[in-house]
């Protein structure tokens, strides 16, 4: 992109404090996707095999989503998502040659080392999102990509400067119409020299990346200095607010909140106004300097960003359940079969189908070993996707044992046929049983 140079009295308002008041190379996952097997002493998937140790938690169910790829598959709404903030990177920003500046990585594996995962992103060893309970772990060493940042280091270790990556990624959570243990991000970064940061600004040759002796603050990292620091933010903000307003359209409104990430800072998160609400869209930041260097890119800086694809299809085509995604019914697949990216699609909602409800009540174990991602989980792992929600009715603490419980309200609902309330009996009978003699809990039914 060309820039008229600016003066510098154009970067001071940004230099002023705020008032006072977030490469190991994968295989690709190319050709016909080999079946999961997981046997008693090793986990097989996408044609390689793990040793199975005291971390293994990875199900079937999940594995048999290994591969599947929503996000590339023609004509997917994830699929449209994606292609749509492509086609604006590619026409928005251009290198020399006239070539797009951003390359685009959406076929990675998301088998990556626990390395990859969080210590390349300088998230500490006992920081809780490293919890097997919150993971897919195929062993101590090795799991499934809890986001697609795993390959940040990587990908600027071969070199590039500038680009987004897409792919499926993998966590154990809570059941409700938003979230599922398999979803979709995408994220962009970019890196700059100090000719390339300061460049459009005028006398911007003699302005520094780099400062030493510095102190960490709110607004910057010890090592940057104060100006490129806030040429970043800008340049980031100005990016993503030029993406959101080419997805939503024009007149949108965009707020930042200022956060936390292990592997940004500064960071934020923006918020867009949509029917009348705020909502959280994306997180970004500067990128650690400490996460470049280990990189072999140390003489740059830059800025990175995620967000994910779910969320923004939900919000756009207005889909009201996350489980839709995994739908084959071609009265869901249909509507998104259109012939340009940018076309704009209206879902028309499926008929809703009647859900049926039971409860489940049980003590928990004497030792305290229970989670209730590890409930959840094995909740997926009989219903899968015929289970829309899961609430915490109820938690008891008996008045002289001290012995807890909790009361659970599963609720079950086909998304293409009515259940029978035979078959949800079935399936609430099998998890009644799964509780006690996987999880340790006491029946109170």
């Amino acid at each position: 992109m060309r820039f008229r140079p600016l003066p510098l009295s154009w970067l001071r308002p940004l230099l002023q404090p705020p008032p006072l008041c977030r490469l190991h190379r994968c295989c690709l996952t190319e050709g016909p996707t080999p079946q999961p097997v997981i046997g008693p002493d090793s986990v097989e998937v996408l044609g390689h095999a793990y040793p199975s140790d005291d971390y293994t938690n990875v199900t079937p169910r999940i594995l048999g989503k290994v591969g599947r790829n929503l996000h590339n598959e023609k004509n997917h709404p994830l699929w449209l998502i994606k292609e749509r903030i492509k086609s604006h990177f590619y026409s928005a920003y251009m290198g020399r040659g006239g070539n797009p500046l951003f390359s685009v990585h959406d076929n990675l594996s998301p088998v990556v080392s626990v390395e990859q995962n969080f210590d390349s992103l300088l998230i500490p060893p006992t920081h809780p999102s490293r919890k097997k309970g919150d993971n897919y772990y195929l062993n101590r060493s090795r799991m499934l990509r809890a986001h697609t940042s795993a390959h940040q280091r990587e990908l600027v270790l071969s070199g590039l400067d500038a680009f987004l990556l897409a792919g499926d990624v993998y966590r154990r959570d809570e059941i409700d119409s938003s979230h599922y243990p398999v979803f979709h991000q995408m994220e962009g970064v970019r890196l700059y020299s100090n000719h390339e940061l300061f460049s459009a600004v005028e006398g911007g040759e003699d302005l520094p990346l780099f400062e030493g002796g510095g102190r960490r603050t709110p607004q910057k990292q010890e090592v940057h200095s104060l100006e490129a620091t806030k040429l970043l933010e800008l340049q980031l903000k100005n990016t993503l607010t030029r993406l959101i307003t080419h997805l939503f359209g024009p007149g949108v409104q965009v707020r930042w909140v200022e956060c936390f990430f292990p592997f940004t800072h500064p960071s934020f998160e923006m918020e867009v106004c949509f029917q009348g609400e705020w909502m959280e869209v994306l997180g970004c930041g500067v990128m650690e300097q400490e996460l470049l260097s280990t990189a072999g890119a140390g003489n740059k800086v830059g800025w990175a960003f995620g967000l994910g694809l779910e969320r923004l299809a939900m919000v756009l085509y207005n889909i009201p359940d996350i489980r839709l995604f995994w739908s084959q019914d071609e009265r869901f697949l249909r509507q998104f079969r259109v012939k340009d990216v940018q076309q704009a699609v209206s879902f028309q909602p499926l008929s809703k189908y009647p859900s049926l409800h039971n409860d489940i009540s049980f003590w928990l174990p004497e030792n305290d070993d229970f989670t209730q991602n590890d409930f959840y989980e094995m909740v997926r792992s009989i219903g899968g996707d015929l289970v829309e929600r899961v609430t915490l009715l109820d938690e008891f603490t008996h008045p002289k044992s001290g012995r807890r419980s909790h009361c659970y309200r599963i609720i079950y609902r086909h998304m293409e046929r009515v259940l029978t309330q035979q078959e949800v009996t079935r399936l609430h009978q099998m998890i009644q049983r799964s509780a006690e003699s996987e999880l340790g809990v006491l029946g109170r039914y």
